[in-house]
This record gives structure tokens, C-alpha cells and sequence, in this order.
């Protein structure tokens, strides 16, 4: 069983990392081959190359980066072509994942191509579902809204949960002992989530920096942790040591970051965080959230103008509420997202319930999401 695999970035490694554990239960004998992070390469994967080089977001930044994601592109579908999969299984990143398989596709129509997250057509551009017809055959989706939109335009497509929900959450004396460890007993801790991309990262430390001063003047009492990303940490260490604000960062290479990090989602009592699947995993640990998010001009005029939804962030959307505040665009502020984490930290009731209904929407009482992916994939071949 021969399976080619990619992803671009921290999420997508960790839904590859559960994939091929949920493959090699069904089929032990499963070789794996792509692109991917540690947790991947940690399962067994060989890849072609970091995966890092491919996670860029943003029209003005693709466009910045178009030469060499165009030649891994090529890189990426000629090794496909070469290896003859079984089936080749790309997680989200469209802006790569798809041009890939649409080559794959033209060179071999019989070549079976799964996608693993659906595209977000149910909050913009939805003539996107039509466009993966013949490049596509299969999507696994991670939220249970989302089949129809797919299946609509005649594209397989099941909701396999998210796992998100099988989240290692630290215990409440795990993430106390980690607090007297690193010094931080009796104060405020907030979380500081800039993203995994590099191109997000760039934009959004700044704002998150500005962010971050403010409050520590408002709240002495507040000390910041920072979980960096792999990719990115070496770049977030730089810039965060000349904050004004201390702000303690977990780098992603030390021998403890996983615990570390872990502990820290647990005993956090507020976060500030960039758009993404960040909000579940603050979500699975009951931590309240502000969410902020902002892209280059010329995306952020292009993307405004296409949305279909009053919210992006996905506790929202799958809780059917809009508990979470979000200061998206325009709107990511320094001085208004200050005041936004201010108040989610003195009264955050409000989201406890809606955390704890997207949880269970999304199987939290389920079968294992990586192992119901693969037993979806296994089912259609």
C-alpha cells in the first residue's frame, strides 16, 4: 500500500501524522512518501523536501514566492508520477495541493487524488467545489456542515470529525506544576498565537507586539507565553526579544516544548491568536480567545469582497454562535484588540458554552478521526 502524502504546514502535519497511524492500523504494510513537519517525518514519512518552503498565504505573497512554489509544484508532481501511489492524499494548503494534483490528474487520469479539508467554499469563492471536479476525486472534511457544498458538484466528500478532539489536554496539576516551574504562580497568563505560516507570522508579530505592551501596562499582573511554531520559531525568538513586554517563548525544539505547550493552552486564561485551527485546540482546553487576523492590501480588498460569512472563526461557525470576538483586517487594531482581550479575561463566560458544543460537534465522542480518515479513503478506492 503506497501512499503519497503532503501538507504545508503545522495543522495540516498534525492531521497527516494522525492519517498515517489511522492507515497502518487498517493497512500495516503502508509506505508513505510526501512532504511534511516533524509529527509526520516522526511517523515514518520520507520527504522531498521542509515543508516550511510551501507554506506561504496571501495573494500578494504567493505572487512574491510564485517561481519556487511553481518549481516545487513540478518537483512535487513528478515524484507522484514516478512512484505510481495507490493514493495520493493532499491536506489543505489549495494553493499548492490542488495545482498539484491538477498536473498528477493531467499526466494520469486514473490516478486516485484525495483531499484531505475541504476548501472553504461556504464562506467564499464557491465556485471553487466546481473547479476540483476532475482534479479531486475524494474530499475528507473536518467539519460536518461541510459535505453537501462538495457533493453538490458531484465530488465524494465525508465528514471524518476533527482531531481536534482527541487534543492531549494537560490536567489541571500539570498545568500547575508548569506554572511554579516557570515562575508564574498567582499572575495572569495569556497566551500570544501569531500563526505557522511565515508570511503570517511577518504581518502579525508586529500588531501582536503593540498588543502585548498595552496590556502589560493595563495588567502587571499579566505575564505572556508564546508556543512558537516549527518553521518559524527561530524568526519569533528574534523579534520577541526586543518586546518591551517579557514574553516567555516555547521553541518547538526543546527536549519539553510538546508538555510545555500542552500545559501552557491548559493554564492559560485568555488567549490572543491568529485566525486558524488554533481556535479549536484553545477550544478543546477551555480557554477563552480573541481571535485577529490581517492580511496585505491588495488580499485583504480582494478576499473582503468575496466573503459569505459574518465570522471566520470556526468556534463560531460550528457552535452556530458568534461568541468569539474577532478583529479581522481593517479592524486588527492594536489599541481595540487590547481592550477586546481585556474584557474576554474579566467576564469569559460567555464562550464556555459554545467551546464545549463545537467540541462536540466536531466527535468528540467518535471513533478516532485519523483512523475514520483513512477508513473513508480505504472505502473508495
Amino acid at each position: 500500500m503506497k501512499v503519497f502524502i503532503t501538507a504545508g504546514e503545522a495543522s495540516g502535519d498534525k492531521l497527516g501524522a494522525a492519517f498515517m497511524r489511522g492507515m497502518r492500523t487498517l493497512r500495516p504494510e503502508a509506505e508513505f512518501r510526501g512532504i511534511g513537519g516533524p509529527l509526520m517525518l516522526a511517523e515514518g514519512l520520507e520527504s522531498l523536501f521542509p515543508m516550511d518552503e510551501i507554506s506561504i498565504m496571501g495573494i500578494v505573497e504567493i505572487l512574491r514566492e510564485y517561481r519556487a512554489l511553481k518549481a516545487r509544484i513540478r518537483q512535487t508532481a513528478q515524484a507522484i508520477l514516478d512512484w505510481t501511489p495507490d493514493v495520493v492524499v493532499t491536506i489543505d494548503l489549495p494553493e499548492f495541493s490542488l495545482r498539484v494534483n491538477k498536473r498528477v490528474k493531467a499526466a494520469r487520469p486514473s490516478q486516485r487524488v484525495v483531499h484531505y479539508v475541504a476548501p472553504t467554499v461556504w464562506a467564499w469563492r464557491p465556485g471553487r467545489a466546481a473547479k476540483m471536479v476532475g482534479v479531486v476525486d475524494q474530499v475528507l472534511a473536518l467539519l460536518p456542515f461541510e459535505p453537501p457544498y462538495m457533493e453538490r458538484v458531484g465530488i465524494d466528500c465525508d465528514f471524518v470529525g476533527h482531531p481536534v478532539v482527541l487534543e492531549d489536554v494537560a490536567s489541571k496539576e500539570d498545568a500547575l506544576a508548569w506554572r511554579r516551574s516557570e515562575g508564574l504562580e498567582g499572575r495572569k497568563l495569556a497566551l500570544i498565537l501569531p500563526g505557522s505560516r511565515r508570511s503570517e507570522v511577518t504581518r502579525l508579530l508586529p500588531v501582536f507586539r503593540d498588543v502585548t505592551e498595552r496590556l502589560a501596562v493595563r495588567r502587571p499582573d499579566l505575564a505572556f507565553v508564546l508556543p512558537a511554531a516549527p518553521g518559524v520559531a527561530e524568526r519569533v525568538r528574534a523579534e520577541v526579544a526586543g518586546w518591551s513586554a517579557p514574553v516567555h517563548v516555547i521553541d518547538p525544539l526543546d527536549e519539553d516544548a510538546v508538555a510545555a505547550k500542552r500545559a501552557a493552552f491548559r493554564a492559560a486564561d485568555v488567549a490572543l491568536a491568529a485566525s486558524g485551527t488554533v481556535s479549536l485546540e484553545l477550544a478543546a482546553n477551555g480557554t477563552p480567545m480573541v481571535i485577529a487576523y490581517d492580511m496585505g492590501w491588495l488580499s485583504r480588498q480582494i478576499i473582503g469582497r468575496l466573503l459569505l460569512v459574518d465570522t471566520v472563526t470556526l468556534v463560531n461557525l460550528v457552535s452556530e454562535t458568534r461568541a468569539i470576538p474577532e478583529f479581522i483586517g481593517k479592524d486588527c487594531e492594536p489599541e481595540a484588540i487590547a481592550s477586546g482581550v481585556l474584557r474576554v479575561l474579566d467576564g469569559p463566560g460567555a464562550q464556555r458554552e459554545a467551546m464545549d458544543l463545537t467540541m462536540q460537534r466536531l466527535g468528540r465522542e467518535g471513533e478516532e478521526p485519523g483512523l475514520r480518515a483513512a477508513r473513508a479513503v480505504l472505502a473508495r478506492l
